[in-house]
């Protein structure tokens, strides 16, 4: 399998404490340079710089060669070249969350996952506590609606009565 990652799903994986999900799930994930140069930029967060520093073995960084277009241009650099990347590749997954991007990249015929899609395969295959990979996820700048939240865990939390 080909799975593509942008910024966003590794940068917010790393803040809750579950990186390891990515090859756990997928063995090997590929990000293109543009990806690496976010996740490693003074902005980043010290525990996602600290991370990337020393990439792990599952990573891998890969320039895009395909040339970009106006569509893509209107994204940022990392979403630009993660599209391009996983069109160049014939990827099986493209990992974003940003809805431009999302809404670009399904427009390209891409199979797309975000981080709460990742949360909601970890969790059917029994690898988190989503409960709690939820709240800490909360605990960030990452921002979804609280009924998606809920949707979420409901689909995997069995209520007590």
């Amino acid at each position: 399998m080909i799975i593509v990652s942008n910024t966003s799903p590794i940068n917010y994986l790393i803040l809750i404490g579950h990186i390891n999900l990515l090859p756990e799930m997928f063995q090997q994930i590929i990000i293109p340079q543009e990806v690496y140069n976010e996740l490693s930029d003074v902005s980043a967060p010290s525990s996602v710089q600290s991370w990337i520093a020393e990439p792990p073995t599952w990573l891998k960084i890969q320039f895009v060669s395909q040339p970009s277009d106006v569509i893509v241009d209107l994204l940022d650099q990392g979403e630009r070249a993660a599209i391009l990347l996983a069109q160049e590749l014939n990827a099986d997954l493209l990992l974003l969350d940003d809805m431009k991007a999302r809404r670009t990249a399904t427009e390209r015929k891409l199979a797309i996952a975000g981080i709460l899609g990742i949360l909601d395969q970890a969790a059917t295959m029994k690898l988190i506590d989503l409960p709690a990979a939820v709240q800490s996820l909360q605990r960030t700048s990452f921002w979804a609606s609280d009924s998606l939240f809920q949707k979420l865990l409901d689909k995997h939390c069995i209520q007590e009565s």
